[in-house]
């Protein structure tokens, strides 16, 4: 069976699986996150170098997703039991409060397109799904690249700007207080 397309503006692959969570290993599934900006967070492994810069980073800045609506569910194809080592092993990720979850088989990692088959391990993959399920933002990275917290809590700013001021759109670099378009024939060749 072929992976569905993902497509931006479509409903975003739903998912279960067991997740280390607050010291405990939960069922988690994407409809549980309903009413919420979800940010699916691909990694490669734990236990690496660049996967615990970025986890250290998204865990220090948590709160502010949290503030956001926004909930971060890292995935890898590590196992929660892996997860557990690692966090009762290292001081970073020992910070993290959102649920880590495991996809051992990769089945998460390929509906998202993110699983590397020959190694089995994932690409660095960041999605972000709005409360209704819908898929409004993706990008991959090769694993020797990280990527930036401060973009993504923009980049979920943004999303949530143009979901609650229909018509207007954010421009580059748009923050918060900045300015904003509104589409039309007057703003044809004078941007």
């Amino acid at each position: 069976m072929e992976p569905q397309i993902l497509e931006i503006n479509e409903p975003a692959p739903r998912f279960q699986a067991e997740a280390f969570h607050n010291n405990e290993v939960k069922k988690i599934n994407l409809d549980q996150f309903r009413g919420k900006w979800v940010i699916l967070f691909f990694y490669p492994a734990d236990f690496t170098f660049v996967c615990p810069t970025e986890l250290g980073d998204l865990a220090d800045n948590y709160q502010t997703f949290q503030d956001l609506n926004a909930e971060i569910l890292s995935v890898s194809t590590d196992t929660t039991f892996v997860h557990k080592a690692w966090h009762d092993n290292s001081e970073t990720i020992k910070k993290i409060k959102f649920p880590m979850l495991a996809d051992p088989t990769g089945k998460i990692c390929k509906s998202y397109q993110t699983y590397i088959e020959e190694e089995g391990l994932s690409l660095r993959g960041t999605f972000i799904i709005d409360p209704e399920g819908i898929l409004k933002a993706f990008e991959l990275h090769d694993n020797s690249i990280g990527r930036s917290t401060k973009e993504l809590i923009r980049k979920v700013q943004a999303a949530q700007f143009v979901s609650q001021h229909g018509g207007e759109v954010c421009p580059i670099n748009w923050e918060p207080g900045k300015e904003t378009l509104k589409p039309g024939l007057d703003l044809v060749g004078k941007i």
